[in-house]
C-alpha cells in the first residue's frame, strides 16, 4: 500500500504521522536536525534553504508554543511565514476546510502547517492537494485531534538520542493522560520504530486507552512499579479541561498517585532524564523540584524542537 507521506522516490512528501514511516526516514530527520543545532546545543543556525518559499501556519486550534516554534523554524530557514488564526475567520463564516485550502493554494503556498481539533484533517488536506494535482505543496501535521503530533514525537526522539546516544537498550516510560494524548501516540510509534526494546505506559486505568499492548507497550497502573529502572521518563500534561468528571477524582489525588516527585524519580536509573512536552502543570503531574532539577531536559527539548521542525520542512521543500 502506498504511504501518502512519501513520494514515488520514497522521499518525504508530507509529514502526517510517525506511524508507518520507515526507520531510515526517521533517522534522516534526526540527522538533519543535528546539523542545524549550533555549538553548546543552545542555538539553532540560520540557513537559506527555503528562501522564497511561503509557509502558511493554519491553526484551527490554539497553540502558542507549537505555532511559535514553527514560525521560528520557518524564519531560520529564510522562508516567508503567514500565520492564520483560522478559528476566528473563515471557519466561522461557514467556509469549508478545503475551500480555505484552495484559496491559500492560489496565493502560491509552498507548505501548510496544520493544527486541527479533528483527527485526520491534515490527511484530508494532503489527499485534496494530490487530487487537485498540486504535489509541490507539502503538509505538516502540527497536531490533529487525539491522533498524532509527529513533530513533537520527533523532537522527543531527538532529545532521547542526544542524551542516550542509542535506542537499542533503553527502557522508556510515558506517564499520565495517555488516553487524550496525541503526543503519547507519536512517541510510542517513534520509540518502537527506532528499536527501543521496552516502552512502558503508566497511568490510572481511566486514562489508559485500549490496544496499548498490541502496540508493543507494557502497561502499569502503579507508578512506583512502572518507574523502576527506567532510562527516560516522558511526563504528559494532564489535560485539565478533561480533569473534572468521571475520569479522575482531583488534581491533588492525581499528584499523590502519579505525580513525579524526587522520591519517585529515585526509582529510575540514576542518569534517567525527565521530559515533558509542555506546558507543565506543576504540582499536578510534576513536582517543581523535578521540573527544575538536574535530570530535567525540558528546556533543551524546546531548542531541539526548532531544529527538528527545520529538518522536516527543509526535507519536504527539498523533495
Amino acid at each position: 500500500m502506498h504511504n501518502p507521506q512519501l513520494n514515488a522516490d520514497g522521499e518525504l512528501q508530507h509529514l502526517l504521522t510517525i506511524e508507518g514511516l520507515p526507520r531510515a526516514v526517521v533517522t534522516r530527520i534526526l540527522d538533519t536536525a543535528a546539523s542545524f543545532v549550533g555549538v553548546g546545543d543552545r542555538e539553532v543556525k540560520k540557513v537559506p534553504l527555503m528562501r522564497g518559499k511561503s509557509v502558511f501556519n493554519l491553526f484551527f486550534e490554539n497553540s502558542t508554543r507549537t505555532r511559535t516554534t514553527f514560525e521560528i523554524a520557518s524564519k531560520r530557514l529564510s522562508a516567508d511565514v503567514i500565520n492564520l488564526n483560522i478559528s476566528a475567520s473563515s471557519a466561522s463564516k461557514g467556509e469549508s476546510l478545503l475551500d480555505t485550502i484552495d484559496n491559500l493554494a492560489a496565493m502560491h503556498a509552498d507548505m501548510f502547517v496544520v493544527r486541527h481539533a479533528q483527527s485526520g484533517a491534515p490527511y484530508l488536506i494532503a489527499k485534496h492537494l494530490s487530487d487537485t494535482r498540486q504535489p509541490h505543496i507539502h503538509v505538516v501535521n502540527a497536531g490533529d485531534g487525539r491522533h498524532a503530533h509527529p513533530t513533537q514525537g520527533l523532537l522527543d526522539m531527538y532529545t532521547i538520542r542526544h542524551y542516550k546516544k542509542d535506542f537499542s537498550n533503553l527502557t522508556v516510560a510515558i506517564v499520565g493522560d495517555i488516553l487524550h494524548s496525541r503526543v503519547a501516540r507519536s512517541d510510542i510509534h517513534g520509540l518502537t520504530t527506532l528499536g527501543v526494546p521496552e516502552v512502558r505506559a503508566i497511568g490510572p486505568r481511566t486514562l489508559l486507552p485500549g490496544g496499548l499492548e498490541q502496540m508493543g507497550v507494557r502497561v502499569f497502573t502503579d507508578m512506583n512499579e512502572g518507574l523502576k529502572g527506567v532510562d527516560v521518563i516522558i511526563m504528559l500534561r494532564l489535560q485539565n479541561e478533561r480533569m473534572n468528571g468521571a475520569l479522575l477524582p482531583s488534581a491533588q489525588e492525581y499528584f499523590k498517585s502519579y505525580g513525579l516527585t524526587p522520591e519517585r524519580l529515585a526509582l529510575a536509573k540514576p542518569d534517567a532524564i525527565v521530559m515533558h512536552p509542555g506546558p507543565m502543570n506543576r504540582g499536578v503531574e510534576i513536582d517543581s523540584a523535578v521540573a527544575d532539577g538536574a535530570q530535567a531536559v525540558i528546556l533543551p527539548q524546546v531548542t531541539f524542537g526548532i531544529a527538528v521542525r527545520m529538518a522536516v520542512m527543509s526535507m519536504l521543500a527539498g523533495s
